[in-house]
């Protein structure tokens, strides 16, 4: 027995420095979170700017930007109505380019598509009649000079005043035909009448895009022949239809937005048709839009959204501050504190103008209203950086 009880001793003994040692191990294993708790608090403050949900951006950053923040404040704000519409062309920017005489096209000068300034050739015609009409004024030129060179102690003032008309008439009949005056300066400028030749360049009556033509070099064209569409896109039209109903609410002059792919173009109502569309039972109201990025095409659907004299209390923030977050939801950027700007997620009701009317944001909340997607962007830069340290 005594030999049993020195060898349990023994045994025991043997264990302790095993059992200790597992002891210290489970120990330093519960600390180990601390240790990794402490080098990723020293890399959160080598990445301030990276805190999660918003970005720090200095002084620096925020004025290159250009970076302006504002106090959001409820407003008088109209109630709208929403309607179907199409871009058209704003025809009162819009020109045909036809002869006014029969003539042959002998050279094109332009292309569909091409953008050309005023004044720039875009078609060379030849006539038989436009040959007459250059002889005829090249005749009269020249006797115009030479009487007017002798002077009336010389001539009759019937000669005199004979002489001056028929030159008058002539030059009014080539401008007539299609020739401008600096093309009937360089045809009268040597007086040669080998130049009577019938032929003169049609161009450009405004600056705009070549939306369309309808010829070929070598066609005979007559007159009213419309050759080329020109347009100025830089403000187009858009045709929305009402109901009567919601058209009672509108008038001339209303602010106006039209909605295409996401994106909301501002502007304002410029005529209202009093004759019901006898197939669909609506009015059409005229929205002019200015097209500066070239956003917009005669042909496009669109949805118009127009203020009516109905008005209510709202926030609207400028189109600028508003943004998609990565989840595809409408957000701003609050100011949370200086130089401190954190995403907040807001509801978009409708645009009114160059605003949108939204919820989720409070009267005195200070957000981004110019520069908010430079803050996006660095936003979205320190979530990549901090996941992939």
């Amino acid at each position: 027995m005594q030999i049993l009880g020195w060898a349990v001793l023994s045994a025991a003994l043997a264990l302790a420095p095993v059992a200790r040692g597992a002891q210290e191990h489970e120990h330093d294993h519960d600390e180990a979170p601390a240790v990794g708790a402490t080098q990723e608090s020293h890399e959160e403050g080598e990445h301030g700017h990276e805190e999660e949900g918003g970005v720090n951006l200095t002084p620096d950053q925020i004025r290159t930007a250009g970076i302006t923040v504002a106090a959001v404040e409820e407003d008088d704000l109209a109630l709208v109505v929403r309607a179907p519409g199409e871009v058209v062309l704003n025809a009162y920017r819009t020109r045909y380019v036809t002869p006014r005489i029969s003539a042959q096209v002998t050279a094109r000068h332009v292309t569909l598509g091409a953008r050309v300034v005023e004044g720039e050739p875009l078609v060379t015609l030849s006539s038989v009649e436009m040959a007459e009409a250059q002889g005829a004024l090249l005749v009269a030129d020249r006797e115009w000079r030479r009487v007017k060179r002798l002077g009336r102690k010389v001539i009759s003032e019937r000669r005199y005043i004979e002489a001056q008309v028929t030159r008058q008439q002539a030059f009014a009949r080539v401008l007539a035909y299609g020739m401008t005056e600096a093309q009937i300066a360089a045809l009268l400028e040597k007086g040669d009448p080998s130049r009577a030749t019938g032929a003169f360049d049609l161009p450009a009556p405004q600056a705009g895009t070549v939306i369309g033509d309808d010829f070929i070099v070598g066609e005979l064209v007559e007159p009213g022949r419309v050759l080329f569409t020109i347009t100025d896109e830089s403000v187009l039209w858009v045709e929305a239809r009402l109901n009567p109903r919601d058209a009672e609410r509108v008038e001339e002059g209303a602010a106006a937005s039209v909605e295409l792919a996401g994106r909301q173009v501002a502007g304002r109502v410029v005529q209202m048709r009093h004759r019901l569309d006898e197939g669909t039972r609506t009015l059409g109201v005229r929205i002019e839009v200015p097209n500066p990025d070239d956003l917009l095409h005669p042909g496009q659907f669109v949805t118009a959204v127009i203020a009516t004299r109905e008005r209510e209390r709202a926030i609207a923030v400028p189109l600028t501050a508003v943004l998609r977050g990565a989840d595809g939801d409408w957000q701003v950027f609050v100011e949370e504190e200086p130089g401190r700007f954190e995403p907040h997620e807001v509801e978009v009701l409708r645009a009114v103008g160059d605003r949108m009317v939204v919820a989720g944001l409070e009267a005195g909340t200070r957000i981004v209203v110019r520069g908010a997607f430079f803050v996006q962007s660095e936003l979205a830069k320190a979530g990549f950086e901090v996941h992939n340290h």
